[in-house]
């Protein structure tokens, strides 16, 4: 079996991998809602949904830090990782055990393409359809839905100390526009530059992500008082996480509206 992966490298596969080692949460997650439980045997400890998973599965680091030796033990047929999430050195050490199939996503069709990607590898074609087709049926009924509304200034937090924001070419940023969010971090040479109160007051509108950085309640007071600007807490997964949980986001987006 041939297949390939978004940055185009092909792999031949005598038969379905059976072992499968994520290191990416959002493709985790996907690989779940396949029908794949079974075949997942490793995932970093950002991997947190379905919630149970952690408690059943091997720990292999994290997204950025991996235990290489664990991975080896776990001997899989396959590795997932995307571009961004992981380091080229990641991805090379674990080349050296089995196959490394990376994803690389900046907007829906890309997140599309990868869930097809991933159905076809594991011969889960109906249940990927199956999610693509929800996926794509959310999308264009929020699109009617966003249909008349205006645009706002954002700044999308992801951090603090330093304050840095989600840039231009993001997967976040994708799904800011699709909400009509005008992004203030326009600088095409930073994914994730770091901001100044200053250029905070820009913003009509100040995001606060649920993660990398765990903001709350008071970072929005606090921001609130200082910027004199309306600030929204937001959870991080529906704007960054680009697998089956794109199922739920775009009803999730029409409650920040």
């Amino acid at each position: 079996m041939q297949c390939k992966d978004q940055l185009h490298t092909v792999f031949e596969f005598l038969q379905t991998p059976k072992r499968i080692v994520s290191l990416v949460p959002s493709q985790t997650e996907l690989l779940i809602d396949l029908g794949l439980r079974k075949q997942v045997v490793g995932i970093t400890k950002f991997c947190t949904h379905p919630d149970s998973l952690k408690v059943e599965k091997t720990i292999v680091g994290g997204t950025k830090t991996i235990h290489i030796d664990t991975i080896k033990d776990l001997r899989p047929d396959i590795i997932i990782c995307n571009k961004e999430e992981n380091t080229k050195e990641i991805v090379a050490s674990c080349a050296k055990i089995a196959p490394v199939w990376v994803s690389d996503i900046y907007t829906i069709n890309d997140a599309l393409e990868m869930i097809s990607l991933l159905g076809s590898i594991f011969q889960k074609e109906k249940n990927a359809t199956e999610i693509s087709h929800n996926i794509t049926r959310e999308f264009n009924s929020f699109k009617d839905f966003m249909d008349k509304k205006s645009l706002k200034k954002v700044a999308y937090l992801i951090w603090q100390k330093p304050f840095m924001v989600a840039g231009a070419h993001t997967f976040i940023n994708s799904l800011l526009s699709i909400n009509k969010f005008e992004n203030i971090a326009k600088n095409p040479t930073s994914r994730y530059p770091e901001v100044d109160l200053e250029d905070l007051k820009q913003a009509d509108l100040i995001l606060l992500s649920s993660e990398p950085f765990p903001f709350s309640e008071k970072h929005v007071k606090v921001l609130e008082n200082v910027t004199k600007k309306q600030v929204m807490l937001v959870d991080g997964t529906y704007f960054s996480w680009y697998g089956s949980r794109l199922q739920d986001a775009f009803s999730y987006f029409k409650t920040l509206h």
